[in-house]
Parts: structure tokens; C-alpha cells; sequence
């Protein structure tokens, strides 16, 4: 099918509950090596931040992977990260010029498919402002093909994942490209126990629930499991309940999911006070400001 938004649209259920999984950093512990050895060397070489690559790995890794924004699509993650550069004090004392993110934001504003197609598209039809943000994402991709393989699920996720298509539809909800999620869920067998694996090139974790499961399962009985507070907001605005991954602590967060927290989904005991905790440990796992703002 050419539009695979329809495809979602279309799929119906088999089975009484629906659950979405987050991937990276969620099922896989890919997320230190995407971002520290792929994406924050090509943000430095592609924006010119030698000068201040130290200020700009802390940005990226802060707005990538230790904040409230964990998790979010490349591009807005790219926006903040040159902002937070923007503002720092030390970036201004060397006299460092930041890009412009107009172009970036106003594209982001009006594109739900936030992906390498959709951008080519948008440069291909004039908007040369976006030449830079496109070839420093085309070498991203690039270098996580060439960097990322071999990093098998966290434990206990396989065998939680068996436990789950025995009464729930599953489906892979991500911002990751779906060429990469593709060959990462092959590499490793679980993709087969998939409904769908959703990339950004379908849209945002929010739409993938909606289309995927809004109006075909009763709300308590759809469940999204993630490592980021965008994972949470997608849940939430489908009505649907939500199991974190806590960020460094994602072993103990599958071993209490597979122990315990799926057979509450299943017995409908899950919601309420029991979720309501596990969502406040984890909005205390990662910080909205960045130490140096909160230190100055």
C-alpha cells in the first residue's frame, strides 16, 4: 500500500488489547551509542561547532538523553540543542556563530512526517535553508547503519514480548526511521511478533496510537511502554495507559513489567494508584533545564 498511515488506518483487531512499544532506548540500549557516537560527532562536523564541541555534546546529549525531551524527533531535537548552544554564555564568549533554526522550525511546524523524505522534498522544491540540516541527517543514518548492530534487547524483553501477543495487538512506536527499526527488530527475531513497526516517516507516536488502535480497543485495555516523556504524551492523549522504562534503570523496569505489570494490564488492576506511582518515579528520572542554566 503507498500510504502507510491507510495501512494503519486499516488494521484491524485480533486479539482483546493493544500495546505500543517505544524501541530505542526502550527495548534496545541503543540510545548511548546513536547519539554519542553517531549523531553528536555529525552535529559538530555538519554545523561547524568545532569550536565548541565540548558545549555542543552537552547540548545534544542533554536534550537527547537526559531531559524531558529524551527521545523526541531528530529535527525539534536539533532546533533545542542549537538553541541551548545559542544562549550559553561560554558559546557567546568565544564568539561562535549558531545556525539559524527559522527555516527549521517553520518547516517543523507545518510537517507531521518529520523525516529524511519528507526534508528532501522541502529542498528539493527551493528551501535551500534546510541543504545543511539534510545532509548532516542523511550522515547520521549513515553512520548508525555503519556503527549500530549487535546490541541485543534488554533482558527479560523477549520473553515479556511472548507474554504480551498471547492477548494483545502489538506495535512498534517510534521516531527512529523505520528503515533503522526494520533491521534492528530483524537482526534480533522479534520483528515477526509485530503487527507494524511505525518510524517517523508515519507520522508522530501520537498519530501511530490513534490510527493505529483509537476506536478499536476499549482504553483501558491499550497500554504505550516507553523510556521518554513523549512516549507518555502520546499515551495520554490517546487515553490509553502507560508502563515506563526508567532511564538507567531499564533491567529492573522489564523484570517488574514482566513479573507483574503486564498481568495487571491483563486482570485490568493496572490503572489508578499503581500507575499513577510508577509515572512519578519516572518524571523524577530527567530534568527539564540543563545543570548550567540551573547553576547560573
Amino acid at each position: 500500500m503507498s500510504d502507510p498511515v491507510q495501512a494503519l488506518k486499516d488494521l484491524q483487531p485480533t486479539k482483546e488489547f493493544f500495546i505500543g512499544i517505544d524501541s530505542d532506548g526502550c527495548v534496545f540500549d541503543t540510545m548511548e551509542v546513536k547519539h554519542k557516537e553517531c549523531f553528536t560527532p555529525m552535529f559538530v562536523k555538519h554545523f561547524n561547532l568545532q569550536p565548541v564541541s565540548k558545549y555542543a555534546r552537552e547540548a545534544w546529549d542533554f536534550v537527547n538523553l537526559y531531559s524531558k525531551t529524551r527521545g523526541v524527533n531528530r529535527f525539534p531535537a536539533l532546533s533545542r540543542a542549537l538553541k541551548l548552544l545559542r544562549e550559553r554564555p561560554e558559546v557567546q564568549a568565544r564568539g561562535v556563530k549558531i545556525p539559524d533554526t527559522t527555516a527549521l522550525d517553520e518547516w517543523i511546524a507545518r510537517e507531521t512526517k518529520l523525516g529524511n523524505a519528507t526534508l528532501k522534498k522541502e529542498v528539493e522544491g527551493g528551501n535551500t535553508a534546510l541543504k545543511q540540516v539534510y545532509e548532516w541527517s542523511v550522515a547520521v543514518n549513515k553512520f548508525i547503519e555503519e556503527m549500530v548492530y549487535g546490541v541485543p534487547p534488554f533482558p527479560l524483553f523477549r520473553e515479556s514480548l511472548l507474554r504480551m501477543v498471547e492477548k494483545a495487538d502489538v506495535i512498534v512506536v517510534s521516531q527512529t526511521p523505520t528503515e533503522a527499526l526494520v533491521r534492528e527488530w530483524q537482526e534480533h527475531d522479534i520483528a515477526r511478533h509485530v503487527r507494524v513497526i511505525c518510524g517517523q516517516e508515519m507520522g508522530t507516536k501520537t498519530e501511530h496510537i490513534k490510527y493505529a488502535a483509537g476506536g478499536k480497543y476499549a482504553p483501558e485495555k491499550m497500554l504505550m511502554i516507553g523510556d521518554a516523556p513523549g512516549d507518555f504524551k502520546a499515551a495520554k492523549a490517546n487515553g490509553a495507559l502507560f508502563y515506563p522504562i526508567n532511564p538507567g534503570n531499564e533491567e529492573a523496569s522489564w523484570k517488574r513489567f514482566y513479573e507483574e505489570a503486564l498481568e495487571r494490564f491483563f486482570k485490568g488492576t493496572y490503572a489508578g494508584e499503581y500507575e499513577q506511582k510508577l509515572i512519578a518515579d519516572f518524571d523524577r528520572c530527567l530534568p527539564e533545564h540543563p545543570a548550567w542554566e540551573r547553576r547560573g
